[in-house]
């Protein structure tokens, strides 16, 4: 008898950018915030941080629009749940556009607190030798 081993699916960290309608969200901040988590969390993705980041004209006009706000999210999510992220991007009435990027763990965590203000984590070199107490000299 044998029992089949279970894949353990190791989340990814990634900042995601999504441009949303500059006028929309100036009149709903809370529905156009709640669509975008809302997008994330169908994609199975565990939102760290998020804010609203630049607010502006766009470049070019896109579908009509001419001035565009950006939002940002820090996020976990394993890697399979990015079909369903473009997807739902895609399909939401709020995304224009959207932007994700994959970030090692120490880019992230350093990304998510500039984004919080809280400290950094430090992470410690095991390789680095101990000092001991001692001061002798």
């Amino acid at each position: 008898m044998s029992v089949a081993a279970q894949k353990v699916v190791k989340p990814h960290f990634y900042e995601g950018m999504f441009l949303v309608d500059s006028g929309k969200f100036a009149t709903d901040q809370e529905g156009v915030t709640n669509d975008i988590l809302t997008v994330l969390k169908k994609a199975g993705a565990t939102v760290v941080a998020h804010r609203p980041w630049q607010d502006g004209k766009l470049a070019y006009e896109i579908e009509g629009m001419k001035k565009g706000l950006h939002y940002l999210v820090l996020f976990t999510m394993p890697g399979t749940g990015m079909k369903t992220l473009v997807r739902q991007c895609q399909l939401s009435e709020t995304i224009v556009r959207h932007m994700t990027i994959k970030h090692p763990q120490s880019i992230f965590d350093a990304t998510v607190a500039a984004m919080t203000g809280a400290a950094p984590a430090v992470v410690e070199d095991t390789d680095a030798p101990e000092a001991d107490g001692d001061d002798a000299g």
